[in-house]
């Protein structure tokens, strides 16, 4: 008896599911439509992000190859008006993209800047260049490439500060014992010899297998030692 309530349980249950799917059939193919649509509508988006990642990516080349024919000559007078051309597209390129393309771009006029020695205005590009890469590797070299313009531009301070917004990424950065000495030589350079010490001493802690930079560190902290007793 319990056997057969059971199964006309399930048949109930059955037949009401079965009613429900006629009734709604439509509302219920629109909606697994409208799903399919979104879900492809997702697939044709990436597609075509990538394409248009794809095609940045190659203009930005373009423009890379642009400043490489340049970059020997860029400060002849002959090359001014390529120079300024290049600069205005690469601007107009960056102004529109993020990403690594975007970074890119911004990274080129840094080093159009840095070459015509215009260190203000390099600073700014390699800036706009870590912040439009904030999540590729041109970061920290962006941000190690801002400090340089910011020391030659005499801005010791502002340099520390991007040098260690640049260790940020150390694990990533090929480059960050050596940016970690930087900071100790710029302290250096503004008399701040205690600090001095202690950046030298965090470098050869934190990277004791790069033993160029930890042996000079050690030189460094021999000599500001002595100078202090």
């Amino acid at each position: 008896m319990a056997k057969n309530n059971d199964k006309q349980e399930k048949k109930l249950i059955s037949d009401m599911l079965a009613d429900f799917i006629q009734e709604n059939r439509k509302r219920l193919i629109i909606g697994i439509a409208a799903l399919i649509v979104l879900l492809g509508g997702g697939i044709i988006g990436m597609s075509v992000r990538g394409a248009l990642e794809r095609r940045a990516i190659s203009r930005v080349e373009t423009l890379n190859e642009r400043y490489e024919a340049l970059r020997f000559d860029i400060n002849e007078s002959s090359k001014a008006e390529e120079v300024r051309v290049l600069l205005e597209e690469l601007g107009a390129f960056a102004g529109g993209h993020t990403g690594y393309a975007g970074s890119r771009a911004s990274a080129l006029m840094g080093a159009i800047h840095g070459d015509q020695k215009n260190w203000g205005e390099a600073e700014q590009a390699w800036l706009a260049a870590a912040k439009k890469g904030a999540k590729t590797y041109l970061a920290p070299a962006a941000l190690y490439n801002a400090a340089i313009a910011s020391e030659e531009g005499g801005n010791a301070d502002a340099a520390i500060g991007y040098l260690r917004e640049c260790l940020a990424y150390r694990d990533e950065f090929p480059a960050a014992a050596r940016a970690q000495f930087a900071i100790g030589r710029l302290l250096e350079s503004l008399q701040k010899t205690d600090e001095a010490i202690e950046a030298y001493r965090e470098l050869i802690e934190n990277w004791p297998a790069e033993t160029v930079w930890t042996n000079l560190a050690n030189s460094r902290i021999l000599t500001l030692s002595g100078s202090n007793s």
